[in-house]
């Protein structure tokens, strides 16, 4: 639907079907990780929760030629049963998984975490950006081929306030600690099963979740010019680390948190421009 990005194409994803959980709009990464994968052939279904996002969403869906779209509220055990059911019911299985849902609310986003951070609110920032992982990550796992067959392969979205310290990104950034740790023990459990299970830790993007953190946009700009690369993250950065993630290119790669930032996670001290 939109032609910011540009997207190679191909027959990487041929046969293969993914669900994508957490497209808000289109400057989503989601949404860039799913223009990918269509691309380069994937069939995929998306999931929603309720009709704002919808209207949002079905414009974007239809635009890639699909339809299958299923609402889902993450914190209720009988919608992602059903959600789930209904992939089964309709595909007989799945082959990728793209998790990219996570949640805090406005007051827990600013100032300081020590004392804006309420009981009810990290609860519910863990539930919804950790334990709706897991709990998709159970569920797509007993869809996905056997290792066998070739198995799966499951990806979620991180960020680098997951391991060093943010301006408000707070409460945030405790529950993206532990969406990486769920990553290397999901990445455990499943491997077995010839499923990989990986995280993409991306650069500040001017998304929804960037808009929502105050001083939010400032990241962009200090990103730009501490980065290793002098620029932003790209789109067609992130979404092509998830396709060779989902894809066989990303085979013996599991448990791993990979940055896609233009190289900012790295620095330590930015270089500072010699004294005239």
């Amino acid at each position: 639907m939109s032609d910011q990005w540009d997207f190679p194409s191909g027959d990487l994803m041929r046969g293969k079907r993914g669900l994508v959980m957490g497209v808000a709009n289109q400057n989503s990464i989601a949404w860039g990780i799913s223009r990918q994968l269509a691309a380069q052939g994937a069939e995929l279904a998306f999931t929603y929760q309720g009709e704002t996002l919808e209207r949002r969403v079905r414009p974007l869906v239809t635009s890639l030629g699909f339809d299958f779209m299923i609402p889902l509220d993450v914190t209720q055990d009988d919608e992602m049963e059903r959600a789930f059911g209904e992939i089964k019911a309709k595909w007989g299985g799945l082959d990728f998984l793209v998790h990219s849902i996570a949640f805090a609310g406005k007051d827990e986003l600013q100032g300081s975490m020590v004392a804006n951070t309420s009981r009810a609110g990290f609860a519910r920032a863990m539930d919804i950006s950790v334990y709706s992982f897991i709990d998709a990550a159970n569920r797509a796992s007993e869809l996905m081929p056997s290792k066998e067959e070739g198995g799966g392969s499951i990806i979620c979205l991180t960020y680098l306030g997951a391991e060093r310290t943010v301006p408000s990104y707070n409460v945030m950034g405790v529950a993206k600690a532990g969406l990486e740790a769920a990553t290397r023990y999901a990445a455990r459990d499943l491997g077995k099963d010839g499923i990989r299970v990986n995280a993409i830790s991306a650069g500040a993007m001017r998304t929804l979740s960037l808009a929502g953190i105050r001083g939010g946009k400032s990241l962009m700009g200090t990103g730009k010019d501490w980065s290793f690369l002098k620029e932003n993250t790209s789109m067609e950065g992130v979404a092509g680390c998830a396709l060779y993630l989902l894809s066989p290119l990303g085979r013996s790669i599991a448990g791993e948190i990979i940055h896609v930032d233009a190289g900012f996670h790295a620095i330590g001290v930015p270089d500072m421009e010699p004294e005239s």
